[in-house]
């Protein structure tokens, strides 16, 4: 795998030398380039005991000589700094401080020096001013390598930070996460294995994958590479880099590669920290998706709860009206006869069984009051708008305040109704804001206004009361109004908006999608 040549370091360099410079260096090639055999030997042997092999091998791409063999032989200055461009990023990934590569600079400083003041002492000064715009050329070419080195760091973690946050699911994330280091280590393909927890954990397999591998193409057939379509690719190296989580290996992240390329320290370390940050998000996903799970579990059973609570009401409604309306009516059939069968002078009795009748009549009243309030039969029969019409005439008959009830669209007043689940949580809503505006408000007036569109229910109940603290209401412990209107609003995915203050009044505003 080459690194991709930076177009705006090339310049850089080329700005800094002119015509007469580029001569010169020619000039200056011809006499040390014979000698650079001898130079790089004993600049190998300075960085022995510092560096190993593959950190001098690039620090020698850099050096002087490097150069001077390069134009000896004809080559382009620009030649020599896309290589110095190249040994750049390899040593930021070989994470050598750049501190160190000076002084291995200077150190070559130091082999060059005797040499051309042996070989050229009368043009030595005009020679040494040549080889500072050099050195000068090669660390602006560094100093820009290694920006892109750190700039390509950041720009994945960013990547995978935005990975993170967009993604509509685990494996959509995962997949994103994979497609970044891919791009970001330049190989042809890549695969994230996650490794599922075995009972036993002696599969052979995992103990060889356990640690980071450089693998070549003989690796692929046997079991080392892990996903069967990523072996059959004719990759001609691979990577295999093992994640842990809680001390048990967790994921296992495998690269194609067209060409035979071992990774960097760098490298692995930022694989190691793009691993532990995928593993970390991986299992805040989980849990995301575990709690949108039981939040769905919950709902489903608020669901089902609040239609067993309305079969309950129907069931008691009926027999109310079926057992205890109908005895109450044959108790104030009873007693009207025996009212009108007593004779004259039996006026005291009469008068008895009469107010007996007229307290029998009144629980007869308030039986069928709990039965409309309980399963309002006009709700089933007429639909929505007839319900609401004669819960608003209920409310002026123990409220003082003044109501309007405007309702429009085609699915509450016509032909094509809600369904009915809606319908009962509509009503039930309207039902629980009459009744806080009756106990607390203190209003005046109080307006509700309901209108349907192709997709929404859209409910607002205001009035002119005394208001409240939304957020002090919610805090109180017995407080359930506006819990119980906001549990029922959530159930059917829809939207609340409370806006209320001390002696301002309350609008209460609902939005609810209408399920086809």
């Amino acid at each position: 795998m080459q690194a991709t040549p930076s177009a705006p370091v090339l310049a850089d360099a080329a700005d800094v030398l002119g015509d007469q410079l580029r001569t010169q260096l020619s000039d200056l090639a011809l006499f040390v380039s014979p000698h650079t055999p001898l130079l790089e030997r004993r600049f190998h042997r300075l960085l022995a005991g510092r560096f190993d092999p593959s950190q001098r091998k690039a620090l020698c791409e850099i050096t002087p000589g490097a150069a001077m063999k390069r134009l000896a032989a004809g080559r382009h200055p620009a030649d020599f700094f896309e290589q110095v461009a190249y040994s750049g990023r390899r040593l930021a990934k070989l994470n050598i401080p750049p501190g160190e590569i000076v002084k291995a600079l200077r150190e070559y400083d130091t082999l060059l020096d005797p040499l051309l003041k042996r070989l050229l002492p009368d043009r030595h000064r005009e020679f040494q001013w040549v080889r500072d715009q050099l050195q000068f050329c090669v660390l602006l070419t560094l100093n820009n390598a290694f920006y892109q080195v750190r700039e390509e760091e950041s720009r994945a973690f960013f990547e995978l930070f935005r990975a993170e946050f967009e993604a509509a699911s685990l494996g959509d994330m995962l997949d994103r996460f994979l497609k970044i280091l891919v791009r970001t280590f330049r190989a042809s393909a890549g695969r994230l294995i996650l490794v599922a927890a075995e009972p036993n954990g002696t599969a052979e397999w995992r103990r060889k994958v356990a640690r980071p591998l450089f693998l070549e193409a003989v690796d692929s057939r046997n079991g080392l590479v892990l996903d069967a379509e990523l072996a059959k690719g004719g990759f001609a190296s691979y990577w295999s880099i093992p994640h842990f989580a809680h001390g048990k290996l967790a994921a296992v992240v495998q690269f194609g590669f067209p060409t035979r390329y071992r990774w960097l320290p760098r490298e692995l370390q930022l694989l190691d920290a793009a691993g532990e940050r995928f593993l970390l998000a991986a299992e805040k996903a989980r849990l995301i998706e575990d709690l949108k799970a039981r939040e769905t579990q919950v709902r489903k059973l608020s669901e089902h709860l609040l239609r067993v609570e309305e079969e309950e009401r129907r069931r008691i409604s009926r027999e109310l009206h079926d057992e205890a309306g109908q005895a109450m009516l044959c108790i104030r059939l009873q007693l009207e006869m025996i009212e009108k069968t007593l004779p004259g002078e039996l006026k005291q009795v009469r008068e008895s069984l009469a107010a007996t009748r007229e307290v029998t009549e009144g629980v007869i009243v308030e039986i069928r009051r709990i039965i409309s309030d309980l399963s309002p039969a006009v709700l089933e029969q007429l639909g929505l708008a007839s319900a609401l019409k004669q819960l608003a005439r209920r409310f002026r008959s123990y409220s003082p305040a003044k109501i309007k009830l405007q309702v429009t669209g085609v699915m509450l007043s016509g032909e094509a109704r809600l369904n009915r689940e809606t319908e009962i949580v509509t009503y039930r809503l309207v039902q629980e804001c009459l009744n806080n505006v009756a106990k607390h408000s203190s209003a005046t007036t109080v307006n509700i206004r309901l209108r349907s569109t192709d997709s929404l229910v859209v409910l607002s109940v205001k009035d002119d009361g005394v208001g409240f603290d939304p957020a002090v209401a919610a805090k109180k412990p017995n407080s359930f109004g506006l819990a119980g209107i906001r549990e029922r609003v959530g159930l059917l995915g829809g939207k609340l908006t409370v806006a209320s203050r001390p002696g301002k009044g309350t609008n209460i505003s609902i939005e609810l999608p209408i399920r086809k």
